[in-house]
């Protein structure tokens, strides 16, 4: 008996003992920073959580929201993707080993609302606009000889639905594999959503010696008229130089770059129209995890040719740029915007004014970014954005002539002219006169071509049902430059005055216009004898009235018979 309990004893010990070594045991993670510490909830933003603990299946969350799609770097490092629409505010960032162990940094992170324009009005089109949100590899760095997965997410940004949208890779250092380079997205992606796209690259023998490679994006895609739109983004991804496929033993420090992005623009002037003077407003947001420092933007295009930790004077050049169509006004088309932290973003207003001799039409404007990185590097980023041009009619509405008096209940003449005051030729459409308190007829007609300085008139007849001022509201419909149907809308005031009615005329008599009938008299028996003598010698014998000759007789005067002479 003795013997059986030692027995077990020894068995229960000896599981308990094996049982600890094959489960791991974890070290508590503890988080020391989280880099950055302020992101806009507009865009999706990577940020880097430090510390040590950290094991394979950790997961970063912030407190009162959720999870965050997380990827494991080393024990030391995490980085984790806040996407766009998380509530503006202060979090504390969590990270949860799956051995349920935590560490939270309280206030660790701060996501604000991008702050708006202070003068830009809402974009005077829609059109869809696609952007690279954010983009990571599954190694520390690539080497030669070795494949690698690339993972972008892309975001439409625009006002409209995006469709077909395709993504093409290319890289002379890069072979993609399995999808040829293509990747189809979203066959339908509509504002403000995100579609991610995953795409395996090999490496060739050309990435020994480099640090960093490029891959080109090139996504096209077209809104709901079938406008095709194409897209270019260039990627840095890390490399070691070295041609070991094996991960690299160091702690990976991930892609050090800046990145500068237009995330959003618009005009104060809608629509813009030749000879218009506007201010373009940009939201410029570093997509990168380094600081850009030093940055001047140039409006038309340019770069910073020097190198160095500061540019010198004379070495950005911006005057190559075009200006054919938009041109700068009150300052020149380069501004210094000075530094702008990783995940940081600035709003920058340029004036600008369209040329007269421009013709309506959609005019991309090319944009260069030129900032100095962390390894003193003087980088340039060249993007395009699109401002459409318009050429509305410029047309007068009133009255050819002088109006009538108008009085409620009768018809009255409305004679309407309008007039093409622009120097080209338009063509409108239907116009349609509308009001309250009264009746049009007719109200509508179509007007047609307009030469420079030409007319088109119309006759209508207004029944205004009572006295006073009347407001005529004219619509006139036409199709602008880009067959979009437009309206124009004017007003003219017209005044109605009290019918008329003359006082001394009894509406009850007969004659049709207050005409008095002729009062026939009683005649005596001897103007009955004379009437008879009369119809005897052939002259006119018909009883006698009220009448005289070229007027009217007026009541109750008699009429006198006048004998033929030598009676």
């Amino acid at each position: 008996m003795k013997f059986q309990t030692k027995f077990f004893t020894s068995i229960t010990l000896a599981s308990i003992i094996l049982a600890g070594w094959i489960t791991p045991v974890y070290a508590n993670p503890i988080i020391s920073s989280v880099s950055p510490n302020l992101v806009f909830n507009d865009t999706a933003t990577t940020i880097t959580v430090t510390g040590s603990g950290f094991v394979s299946g950790a997961v970063v969350s912030l407190n009162n929201y959720g999870a965050l799609t997380t990827s494991f770097d080393s024990p030391t490092q995490l980085r984790a993707v806040v996407r766009p629409g998380v509530p503006a505010g202060t979090y504390a960032v969590v990270v949860t080993n799956p051995d349920s162990t935590t560490s939270q940094l309280v206030n660790g992170l701060t996501i604000a609302d991008p702050s708006p324009l202070p003068t830009a009005t809402p974009i005077p089109f829609n059109r869809p606009q696609m952007v690279v949100s954010s983009y990571e590899i599954n190694r520390a760095r690539v080497s030669a000889g070795g494949d690698f997965k690339l993972s972008i997410d892309f975001a439409n940004a625009g006002t409209a639905t995006a469709l077909n949208v395709q993504a093409v890779f290319t890289s002379p250092d890069l072979i993609p594999t399995e999808t040829g380079g293509v990747i189809a997205l979203d066959s339908e992606l509509l504002p403000g959503h995100h579609s991610d796209a995953v795409q395996k690259f090999y490496a060739l023998s050309s990435v020994y010696g480099k640090t960093v490679i490029s891959i080109e994006a090139t996504v096209t895609y077209y809104d709901t008229d079938g406008t095709v739109y194409t897209d270019k983004f260039t990627l840095s991804i890390p490399a070691d130089g070295s041609t070991n496929d094996a991960y690299p033993t160091s702690t990976p420090t991930g892609v050090n770059s800046a990145q500068l992005v237009i995330a959003s623009y618009a005009a104060t002037v809608n629509p813009l129209q030749p000879g218009e003077q506007f201010q373009l407003g940009l939201t410029v947001q570093n997509m990168g995890n380094t600081a850009a420092k030093h940055v001047t933007m140039i409006v038309g295009g340019g770069s910073a040719g020097n190198s160095g930790e500061t540019p010198q004077p004379g070495g950005v050049s911006g005057s190559g740029g075009e200006f054919t169509n938009f041109a700068p006004l009150n300052s020149s088309n380069i501004q210094s915007l000075g530094d702008i932290p990783a995940g940081g973003a600035m709003q920058v207003l340029q004036d600008l004014i369209v040329n007269v001799s421009t013709s309506p039409g959609a005019y991309p404007m090319k944009i260069s970014f030129s900032y100095v990185n962390n390894k003193g590097e003087v980088i340039n980023d060249d993007q395009v954005i699109t401002l459409l041009v318009y050429r509305l009619p410029n047309v007068d509405v009133s009255f050819y002539r002088p109006l009538d008096p108008i009085f409620a209940g009768q018809p009255a003449a409305l004679p309407i002219q309008i007039v093409n005051l622009g120097k080209n030729s338009t063509v409108l459409g239907n116009m349609k006169i509308e009001v309250e308190g009264g009746t049009l007829d007719p109200a509508s007609t179509l007007v047609g071509s307009l030469d420079p300085g030409g007319y088109f008139t119309f006759d209508s007849t207004l029944f205004a049902d009572a006295p006073g001022d009347l407001n005529l509201t004219i619509t006139i419909e036409y199709t602008d430059d880009f067959n979009q149907a437009r309206t124009l809308t004017r007003k003219l005031n017209v005044t109605v005055e009290e019918s008329f009615v003359d006082p001394g005329i009894d509406p009850s008599m007969g004659g049709g216009g207050g005409e008095m009938p002729p009062i026939i008299e009683e005649e005596s028996f001897l103007h009955k004898i004379w009437r008879a003598i009369l119809g005897f010698l052939g002259l006119d014998s018909a009883p006698p009235t009220n009448e005289i000759p070229g007027g009217e007789m007026m009541p109750g005067e008699e009429m006198i018979p006048i004998p033929p002479s030598g009676g």
